[in-house]
């Protein structure tokens, strides 16, 4: 990656930005993107797919006053995803640009609308089109500061980025317009869980063999990770057309053989990077089982619109969600709460209990309806709630890291 110009940024901007970093004086929280957004959005997490859950086993149409599925698969990603990528961006974009990081009043107001956003979710029949509104604000400004931060640091390499981020954005004020007018929500829906898959296959083809590298050079190992070339850019293009077909034609067999293709690519891909050599270090390995999900919800999703007898839409679908999502936030959080905080990267026991969880939970998921049929709602049950519980050991585990200053 092209290294900034350090000097004309801080002229551009006025202020060093290291010496502003060290230089603030507020809540440790509030220092740094990550902090907030990782800390609330694994709690949120952990909170609200129970709330689900309990709806769903109870029957009930609504949760607050959404309709619950909705509700679901809306705090999901534009709640809980959405705080993760917040979380990751704001810490990485300061890092592409050599610009300084939102931090203080700014950046607690920015959580602040994203909490506004989970209340107002509640309250969705009495608050109407505020309640859309309100969530929606959240993303609109996110994407708007990122764009400006990438265009004033002249990082063009980035823009995917933004634009990954403003169609995020404009999902989920679709997904509030369809639940206003009574319409399907569920195109805005394929289009976040598109974007989130791509920006998986973006970053996590940056950061995956990077990291990875890193660490086998730091052991002695030789038979390093395949470097970016034709073929990573072949299967993202491979990716981009897949899930476009999927999201425009959810039920084609056309759509379903893309994506078997996509999937196909992106398992050559993640094997080219020799994850099984990372085995010593949790802290890596879970990165290379986090994007591995993405290939086998690929090729799921795909199995499941050519022979739908056979592949269950909605196991195939929480691969990509339960499990590629699921895991990779979870890799990224602990890893950059570690590295970011002036911590030694490397898994403790208790980090190594929450990858066991968040991949116990998510292959449950996504194999209990087909082995188990009539006892299948019990394993729902069971494979959220060890889900959670990954989510919930992370809150457990990392505030005290998240709400702390950096060691000195």
């Amino acid at each position: 990656m092209p290294q900034p110009d350090k000097s004309a940024l801080r002229r551009a901007i006025g202020k060093d930005p290291i010496k502003a970093r060290r230089e603030y004086a507020g809540p440790a929280l509030f220092s740094y993107g990550f902090r907030p957004f990782f800390l609330f959005g694994a709690l949120w997490a952990a909170l609200s797919a129970p709330l689900w859950m309990h709806a769903y086993a109870g029957g009930e149409a609504m949760v607050g006053a959404a309709p619950a599925l909705a509700w679901h698969v809306h705090e999901m990603l534009f709640g809980f995803i959405a705080a993760v990528i917040a979380g990751f961006l704001m810490t990485a974009v300061p890092n592409w640009t050599g610009r300084l990081p939102v931090m203080g009043w700014p950046l607690a107001g920015l959580f602040a609308l994203w909490a506004a956003g989970r209340a107002a979710m509640f309250f969705y029949a009495e608050l109407g089109v505020a309640a859309a509104v309100i969530d929606s604000g959240f993303l609109v400004v996110l994407a708007g500061l990122l764009g400006r931060e990438v265009i004033a640091g002249s990082n063009t390499r980035n823009i995917p980025i933004i634009v990954f981020a403003s169609l995020f954005a404009l999902a989920n004020i679709g997904f509030h317009a369809a639940l206003v007018l009574g319409l399907d929500w569920r195109p805005a829906q394929g289009v976040a869980i598109g974007v989130v898959a791509l920006l998986i296959a973006l970053i996590g083809g940056r950061i995956v063999p990077s990291f990875t590298r890193n660490w086998m050079v730091q052991q002695g190992q030789r038979d390093l990770p395949a470097p970016m070339d034709f073929y990573d850019r072949a299967s993202l293009i491979a990716l981009a057309a897949a899930l476009v077909f999927w999201i425009v034609m959810p039920f084609d067999w056309f759509a379903g053989a893309l994506l078997l293709i996509a999937g196909g690519m992106h398992t050559v891909r993640v094997l080219r990077w020799k994850g099984w050599r990372t085995a010593a270090e949790p802290l890596v390995l879970i990165l290379h089982i986090g994007y591995a999900w993405l290939p086998l919800g690929l090729l799921l999703m795909g199995l499941s619109m050519i022979v739908p007898g056979v592949v269950s839409a909605s196991a195939a679908l929480h691969a990509l969600t339960a499990g590629a999502m699921g895991t990779m936030t979870l890799a990224v959080m602990t890893r950059a709460s570690l590295g970011h905080t002036g911590r030694e990267r490397t898994a403790d026991i208790w980090t190594s209990l929450i990858f066991v969880l968040v991949v116990a939970g998510a292959l449950i998921r996504v194999i209990g309806p087909v082995f188990f049929g009539s006892g299948a709602l019990v394993l729902l049950g069971v494979a959220g709630l060890v889900w959670s519980a990954a989510f919930a050991l992370f809150v457990l585990r990392y505030a005290p890291i998240l709400m702390k200053a950096k060691p000195g």
